[in-house]
């Protein structure tokens, strides 16, 4: 549905409108690619934990990669089946580790030593079998922002090929752990993701004959997420190159009898089905800058303030005046009290007055997942394509 100001007349802003039909569409595209080249997808929940767009990812047959205990709870709730869970992260909580095994996810990612014990000691306390997969770190610059690179030796995340005797040794001695596999992830919003792939591909074939040389074959490959989309023309580039990583991963992966190769996408899933709908509170002339003041702010999307993250900005209401003048050049940024509360700088818009709506684009990732309530400022509503006359509606004042 093209976005207009009129459609979204007497919506209570802000809110996250997200576009069911590009997701639909999004979805439906990758599953075909990930058939004709035998990649079993994960949706990474943190990109956004919204129980629709997991509930949707799920129905096209999608599995979950989850990083914390409420996600799989999540996961569990929109009917992802058991068995295609994934659980991720570096500092899992006892109870975490009990209720993820004790459900029979499909692994438990384990990244260190220490975490390969305790999970043992659970299982064997309460008796079950949890099935791990150990994340290892590959020691791979994926040329990305720093704080989105987890694939380095100096980033907290993995066991480092040092350490692999050690936790072999370990797992030989865990009677309630069953090894599946081996996890990577490296980044997120990868530009040259076939260099990359090629790259994780040949630390992987290394890392699977390792284990294999000592009594552990590998059942499952996770390669992990990290592809980039495209935040400066969301409009002519709505589909990440899903076939370019899927293919340099077929390319490079040795595929053993029984193996299977997983990924697990989360931005280049859902960002660009989703918007921040704001409205323009004031346009304040300064004798050096002009700045438009929206009622969004950064406890609504943080990406902007904690990133530096750049998101295209439109005015919906200026195609409703056709007689404008040439476009002007305004710091768009929210209410709260904070100087980084910035949504955009420098950036030429046509003139734009008080009540104006304005769209942040692909805001459809790590958007209202990050939500905050500083200052007590309201969690946005969210608003869907299909149902969009469900809307909470505002209160006129004046």
């Amino acid at each position: 549905m093209k976005k207009t100001a009129q459609i979204f007349a007497g919506i209570r802003t802000p809110f996250y409108y997200y576009d069911m039909e590009i997701l639909e569409n999004t979805a439906r595209q990758v599953k075909e690619l990930a058939e004709k080249y035998r990649i079993d997808v994960h949706y990474a929940t943190k990109a956004n934990e919204d129980a629709r767009i997991v509930s949707l990812l799920s129905e096209v047959g999608f599995g979950v990669d989850c990083v914390s205990g409420d996600e799989v709870k999540l996961a569990l709730g929109c009917g992802v089946p058991v068995s295609k869970i994934m659980f991720a992260g570096v500092g899992k909580s006892d109870e975490e580790i009990f209720e993820a095994g004790i459900a029979g996810i499909g692994a438990i990612n384990v990244e260190s030593v220490q975490e390969l014990y305790i999970v043992n000691a659970i299982a064997a306390k309460y008796g079950f079998v949890a099935n791990v997969c150990v994340r290892v770190n590959p020691n791979i610059d994926a040329h990305t922002f720093r704080y989105v690179t987890s694939g380095l030796n100096t980033n907290k995340f993995g066991v480092s090929e040092s350490e692999f005797p050690e936790l072999v040794e370990m797992l030989a001695q865990c009677n309630n752990v069953k090894f599946r596999g081996l996890h990577f992830h490296i980044a997120s919003q990868i530009k040259d993701i076939a260099k990359v792939t090629k790259t994780l591909c040949g630390v992987a074939n290394r890392a699977v004959e390792w284990f294999a040389g000592h009594g552990f074959e590998t059942e499952i490959i996770n390669l992990g997420g990290g592809l980039g989309v495209n935040y400066e023309n969301p409009y002519g580039d709505t589909f990440p190159d899903f076939e370019g990583w899927f293919k340099a991963i077929d390319e490079n992966i040795v595929r053993k009898p029984g193996m299977t190769i997983h990924v697990e996408p989360g931005r280049a899933l859902v960002a660009q089905c989703g918007d921040l709908i704001t409205k323009v509170l004031f346009v304040k002339e300064t004798e050096v800058k002009s700045f438009v003041v929206v009622d969004a702010g950064m406890n609504n999307l943080v990406r902007p303030a904690f990133y530096g993250a750049f998101h295209l900005i439109e005015n919906l209401s200026a195609e409703e005046r056709p007689s404008l003048p040439s476009n002007r050049v305004y710091d768009v940024v929210g209410p709260v009290c904070e100087s980084s509360d910035t949504f955009g700088k420098g950036r030429q818009l046509p003139l734009t007055v008080r009540g104006d709506l304005m769209v942040v684009h692909s805001a459809g990732a790590y958007g209202q997942a990050m939500s905050m309530r500083y200052t007590l400022r309201p969690i946005a509503q969210v608003v869907y394509s299909d149902r969009i006359n469900e809307a909470e509606k505002e209160t006129p004042i004046l």
